[in-house]
């Protein structure tokens, strides 16, 4: 009797280190998402025709291009030259400048929780790895494609709202709505880019779980052949 407790709470203990596991991973994919779909700056360059940004905003398409690529290289850069948010020929208010400085301090946070789940990760894959248990990649594939639906779904019924609250967990103050006379520079920013920027990240985040999906049926199959003796 104590015999099989043990066995139960030992395999119980090992499938809490799949999930934990499969959390950092997740974790790590959902980041990468996130910093994938900043850097890719194709998406609001196809957005600014789309969404006839330059017409609507009275801004030239070289300026905006000019504005939107300084924003995004100071969102990604460390170095003191670029610490002092200053964009180039938009004018922008004191509490403009500070939204955008909260945004870098959630990027900056973002490359430190990359960096532990990173390490989280290697370690772990390589323990799995050894033992030959893969349990984490399936739990990482369902987690990566029920996240995704869920979200979609919210996005789909009610994206206002959604980007509302998305800025009230984020951000402590209200600095984030913008005035269009005061920070002129939310004219080149609509909601609906944002909301495109989000599909991105949710895209990503699918095709991750539909790769971790494969790797893990090939895996099993392996594993089947090699128990059979094929």
């Amino acid at each position: 009797m104590n015999l099989r407790h043990k066995n139960t709470y030992g395999k119980s203990d090992k499938k809490i280190y799949h999930v934990l596991l499969s959390i950092s991973l997740t974790l790590f994919i959902i980041l990468i998402a996130v910093k994938l779909t900043l850097v890719f700056k194709p998406l609001y360059y196809y957005d600014i025709n789309s969404l006839e940004i330059e017409n609507k905003s009275g801004y030239s398409k070289e300026e905006i291009v000019k504005n939107y690529d300084y924003m995004v290289e100071y969102l990604l850069s460390y170095n003191n030259e670029n610490k002092e948010f200053e964009l180039p020929t938009i004018k922008f208010s004191q509490h403009g400048k500070e939204h955008f400085e909260d945004v870098k301090r959630i990027f900056v946070t973002i490359d430190i929780l990359l960096l532990i789940s990173l390490i989280i990760n290697i370690i772990g894959i390589n323990i799995y790895y050894k033992e030959k248990k893969f349990q984490y990649i399936k739990y990482t594939a369902r987690t990566l494609i029920i996240l995704p639906s869920i979200l979609v779904s919210i996005f789909i019924i009610d994206f206002d709202t959604s980007f509302i609250i998305f800025h009230k967990l984020f951000f402590n103050n209200d600095y984030w709505i913008f005035n269009k006379v005061t920070d002129p520079v939310i004219k080149i920013l609509p909601q609906e880019f944002f909301m495109h920027a989000a599909f991105m990240v949710l895209i990503i985040i699918i095709l991750f779980s539909v790769a971790f999906k494969i790797i893990y049926k090939k895996i099993e199959k392996r594993n089947y052949f090699t128990t059979i003796g094929l």
